[in-house]
């Protein structure tokens, strides 16, 4: 058997009509050059766009130092991760970059004819020495294949732990820019100076305050709403399910309005504790209805009882409001969402019933994965199926309801997240669940940081933020890839 390749072999009997000429030798140098020129635009957008930002926040506008170095240094951190991606990994595993796809070229070993591997590529620019770019018709005929992914539990492990790590650091990283960006410009010595040496000065105040219990509840929050997210959707087996299905915030949003009207509270620390007792109140009705029947709970049963009486309660929610004006005016702000105005007091109210059910979340979650093969399977292996969806009930319950208690509904974390976490992870709930804790926290306060300059010297709320960016996102999210089916 000769190893020539299949196009410089004389052609058969059967080859003579139709046969393609695959070229060989270095790809054009017109096509490398608008392959290179592609490439350069993917890593220069961030930084065009970052330098706008950065330009707009200049002193006269009200910006201040803080603010430059956040938007700046995420611009260029932005870019580097795109060019490690696309020049490292990817050109390295597959041979291609996203220009040298676009154009048709393959990198590759010029001995081996295979890819060179993530770090020969990261390294490329220091050193070409036996690395050759070819049309991909080059490469195919000539054996190249792509590098598979290891898909052993050694090399999942790993890159689990790691997208942790990776995932901890963006979130101190995000916690601090939400801490330096502000309506009031400040240093970064007037930072440090009040995170640890305050003297009770007006910039110690705004931080110590303001910002640090703003940064607390957006961590709190996002991680709860990030996880309820995610034992919504494992538990109704409903990728579209999130608090809104289940009845949660209609029971919020009910009994804060009754709050209003009847006891004319206005602040959230005073009807905080009436949106906690009305997510309880849905989710007890909830998951009443779904168990009535020889069948007991089902995905199914949960999903219906959840829209009918969240259709329910927000048509009385609706009558209230519409019968007093006063009640419309507090309940439009509070319905929106959002972090701001919100001090420890909040905080430390609702952060019992937060890591009550983030512990009751990560200790279902070898449940959740049983319940997920579908309750026939689970029932034969042995899993008491009422007693695994109750305490996912419980868990989702403490979660939401005190999340939306202290900071109004928030959409779409609960909704995107839980995709974004499963497309790194899999369908695993160990995994999962703490990936989309985290990945909520991120996207809650980095929503929160752009809703405070987007508007300047006013700002948006992070419940606005989140609908304008989160919807784009999420169809981005399920046409570039099939949602899994839970």
């Amino acid at each position: 058997m000769t190893d020539t390749p299949r196009s410089e072999r004389p052609p058969g009997p059967s080859e003579t009509y139709g046969r393609r000429i695959v070229p060989r030798g270095p790809a054009p140098v017109r096509l490398r050059v608008l392959a290179a020129a592609f490439d350069a635009g993917i890593f220069a957008l961030p930084l065009m766009i970052g330098w706008y930002v950065v330009s707009s926040l200049r002193d006269a506008n009200g910006g201040g130092e803080a603010d430059r170095a956040v938007f700046g240094g995420t611009a260029i951190a932005i870019a580097l991760g795109l060019a490690i991606w696309n020049l490292g990994f990817r050109e390295g595993n597959t041979g291609r970059t996203s220009g040298k796809g676009w154009v048709g070229l393959t990198t590759r070993d010029a001995s081996t004819k295979q890819p060179i591997g993530p770090r020969r590529a990261l390294l490329r620019p220091f050193n070409r020495a036996g690395i050759e770019v070819v049309r991909e018709s080059t490469a195919r005929d000539e054996g190249f294949e792509e590098l598979e992914r290891d898909t052993s539990a050694g090399a999942m492990r790993r890159r689990r732990l790691t997208g942790l790590a990776v995932l901890a650091i963006l979130l101190l990283l995000v916690m601090l820019a939400s801490i330096a960006v502000g309506a009031r410009p400040l240093t970064f010595a007037e930072i440090f100076h009040a995170i640890f040496s305050s003297e009770g000065s007006q910039t110690d105040i705004i931080v110590r305050t303001l910002r640090a219990p703003r940064t607390a509840l957006g961590l709190a929050v996002g991680i709860a709403l990030g996880i309820a997210g995610a034992l919504i959707q494992g538990h109704t087996r409903n990728p579209l399910a999130d608090a809104g299905l289940l009845g949660l915030n209609a029971g919020a949003a009910f009994f804060v309005v009754l709050a209003i009207y009847f006891f004319g509270f206005t602040a959230p620390s005073q009807y905080m504790w009436f949106a906690f007792a009305g997510s309880f109140a849905a989710s007890v009705v909830v998951f009443g209805l779904s168990s009535i029947g020889s069948g007991g709970s089902s995905p199914l049963s949960l999903a219906l009882a959840g829209a009918a009486v969240a259709f329910f309660l927000q048509a009385m929610t609706d009558a209230v409001i519409i019968l007093d004006q006063t009640s419309l005016d507090a309940y439009r702000f509070w319905v929106v969402g959002s972090v701001s105005g919100r001090g420890f007091d909040v905080l430390w109210q609702v952060l019992p019933f937060l890591i009550l059910g983030l512990v009751i979340a990560l200790a279902s979650t070898p449940g959740l994965n049983v319940l997920s093969l579908g309750d026939d399977v689970a029932r034969a292996l042995g899993t008491n199926i009422a007693f695994s969806r109750t305490l996912g009930i419980v868990a989702i319950t403490l979660l939401t309801g005190a999340a939306t208690a202290a900071c109004g509904p928030i959409a779409f974390i609960g909704l995107v997240v839980p995709h974004v976490a499963r497309a790194i992870t899999g369908p695993d709930y160990r995994w999962l669940v703490p990936y989309a804790g985290l990945l909520g926290a991120i996207m809650l306060i980095t929503a929160d940081v752009v809703g405070r300059v987007v508007v300047r010297p006013g700002e948006l709320q992070v419940g606005i933020i989140l609908a304008i960016f989160g919807a784009p996102f999420f169809i981005a999210l399920v046409r570039r890839r099939k949602l899994a089916s839970l």
